[in-house]
């Protein structure tokens, strides 16, 4: 769906609490998080205006996404 949100805590929102704790006391987490939250904010914002953007460049973008909150995720499992 064009323009949905996908940042961690609508993805996961059960580990809302956690993800606030570790980006709080993890610089290392925290730059990670930044970095997702940018690019998210990138890609939602090529959907929403129709920016002309190759194919290839957007998968490429949103590949990054899916591999930086599957890092983020293994760092919020127990």
């Amino acid at each position: 769906m064009l323009g949905e949100t996908h940042d961690l805590i609508h993805e996961f929102p059960e580990l809302e609490s956690k993800i606030a704790a570790m980006r709080a006391t993890s610089e290392s987490f925290a730059a990670l998080m930044d970095r997702y939250d940018d690019l998210d904010a990138r890609v939602r914002k090529l959907e929403e205006l129709g920016t002309p953007v190759a194919d290839e460049t957007m998968e490429d973008l949103k590949k990054e996404r899916l591999l930086l909150k599957d890092r983020l995720y293994d760092l919020l499992r127990p």
